[in-house]
């Protein structure tokens, strides 16, 4: 029991978690105005504005450099570990979910020919990387959660 009450006082974890959940909610009702469909899968998905992921990972660096200060190692390794995964979301993972795309829409359309189902996926996942600017606003939304968490 000590270690959840410790992680649940741990402003760290707590603005990182935060991070997370603020921009999943913001993705959800943002995705919601743009098509007029709730989507669930929003709330845990990835993909979309603004990225969960620098949200989560510059709130943790944020908070890690107002707990230790920027000469300190474990705010070395949060804004390393934080820069590897936007660098991720806007690399690897944004060209997974254009391929994606890509192949979803050439099953659509060899089935359309009369093909037959050539596919035993119902369709793959798009929503797994960012754009820059989503990049950027989660960067930014997380900065800002770990100032207010910790001012």
């Amino acid at each position: 029991m000590q270690f959840f009450t410790d992680l649940a006082s741990n402003r760290i974890f707590l603005a990182a978690a935060m991070g997370w959940l603020v921009a999943q909610i913001l993705k959800t009702i943002i995705h919601l105005v743009l098509t007029k469909q709730f989507v669930a899968e929003r709330l845990v998905g990835s993909g979309g504005m603004p990225s969960s992921h620098s949200a989560t990972v510059c709130s943790l660096a944020a908070s890690t450099y107002y707990a230790y200060g920027a000469k300190s190692f474990e705010f070395a390794i949060a804004l390393i570990f934080a820069i590897v995964v936007m660098y991720d979301a806007m690399g690897v993972r944004r060209e997974t979910g254009i391929q994606a795309k890509v192949l979803n829409d050439m099953i659509k359309t060899f089935e359309e020919m009369g093909q037959g189902k050539i596919s035993t996926v119902d369709t793959l996942k798009e929503f797994v990387g960012h754009t820059p600017l989503q990049v950027l606003m989660g960067a930014l939304l997380g900065i800002f959660i770990a100032f207010l968490m910790n001012r």
